[in-house]
């Protein structure tokens, strides 16, 4: 018993209904043609309403009425030829307006076109305008037929069901990649030196609201124009050295936005393409509040050895001066008692100015951890 739903459903899913002529598939037709010694032969698909021919010869029409056709009566036996030998004799089909008009068909015989499923699409299938018969050998060469066309549909399905996943897995990686914090790029140079950007992430976008998109994938130039001026060299230099060596891209540089600069890193993993030319596939990122960070642990650094050295020093040249002291007094001991309660202070201070560096720099960093984890 055919479910019209599900063999309706299947058809659809090959994508084949109303598409253009394909080469394969009206060689089939044309062979079964002459093996058959007949005028018409057409490759027929069967939707809710008409017949549609995907490959036809010796026909003009490129559709019927699915009621008046002959390979309707095809789906109920998807192993079997259909043959009618003379359509006049036939009660089916005498009273058609394919036998009474055109093109008159008095002889048919139709393989049915079956899927893995077990759903019959339509048919290959055989015309005449005079009665005739068919041969064991004949029918046997149009099964075949029919199952190589078959076979191409399915080939020809596959083709396409990867293409829409693919289609669809580079849309869902694209939403991906636009939501990544930074920008992420395709960058090619070629042999002859020259850039094209060939991908940039809309997240480009947040670094340099700025620029326009468009216009940076139609000239690479539009990224070195917000380079500072004093990182222009060290910049191109780094990226000849990668092109040059195929070794990983990595440059840190101040970048200008609106009316202050930013430190930037892009990074790269080049591949050395067939024609010469290298891609790299990498990112831009701004790395500002990290600078930031390794500035201030510099500053911090610094002060340990050179601020802090005073009040510590204080602190043991009073305790060196306690220990060689022969007799201590009051007065003495108050002295050196306000000398070290000072050094303190200004030691404990200073610690306390240090610690909240600490804290700030601790959040910002937990903040960006936090940032990228969420991601």
């Amino acid at each position: 018993m055919i479910n019209k739903e599900n063999r309706l459903k299947e058809l659809n899913s090959y994508k084949i209904l109303d598409t253009s002529p394909e080469e394969e598939l009206d060689e089939i037709a044309e062979i079964a043609s002459l093996i058959c010694d007949v005028p018409i032969s057409l490759i027929t698909l069967l939707d809710e309403k008409r017949q549609w021919f995907k490959a036809k010869k010796g026909l003009e029409v490129s559709e019927t009425k699915r009621e008046d056709s002959f390979c309707q009566h095809a789906l109920h036996k998807p192993e079997e030829v259909l043959v009618i030998e003379d359509s006049h004799q036939d009660s089916r089909f005498k009273n058609s307006a394919l036998v009474e008009g055109d093109p008159k068909i008095r002889f048919y015989a139709g393989a049915p076109l079956k899927t893995p499923n077990g759903n019959v699409l339509g048919t290959l299938c055989i015309i005449d305008r005079k009665p005739r018969e068919i041969s064991t050998k004949q029918k046997k060469a149009l099964k075949i037929l029919a199952k190589k066309a078959m076979d191409y549909l399915n080939a020809r399905k596959v083709l396409l069901d990867q293409k829409t996943l693919i289609e669809k897995n580079a849309e869902r990686l694209k939403k991906l990649t636009d939501n990544v914090p930074g920008g992420i790029f395709q960058l090619r140079m070629t042999t002859d030196y020259e850039l094209q950007f060939e991908f940039l992430s809309k997240g480009i976008q947040e670094l340099h609201p700025e620029i326009d998109i468009e216009q940076w994938l139609k000239s690479a130039k539009v990224g070195f124009s917000v380079v500072h001026p004093e990182d222009i060299e060290e910049f191109q230099t780094k990226l000849m050295e990668s092109y040059e060596d195929v070794s990983p891209l990595h440059i840190e540089y101040r970048a200008k936005i609106g009316d202050r600069y930013n430190w930037h890193l892009v990074k790269g993993k080049p591949e050395k393409m067939p024609d010469g030319s290298v891609v790299w596939y990498g990112s831009f990122q701004d790395i500002n509040s990290r600078v930031q960070y390794e500035n201030t642990m510099e500053q911090i650094a610094f002060d340990i050895s050179h601020v802090l050295r005073r009040p510590i020093t204080s602190l043991l040249g009073l305790t060196e001066l306690i220990e060689i002291e022969d007799s201590l007094n009051a007065d003495k001991l108050k002295k050196y008692s306000e000398n070290i309660k000072s050094a303190s202070l200004e030691l404990d201070t200073f610690t306390k100015d240090l610690n909240q560096v600490y804290e700030k720099k601790k959040a910002i960093i937990t903040g960006q951890e936090a940032a990228v984890t969420s991601l």
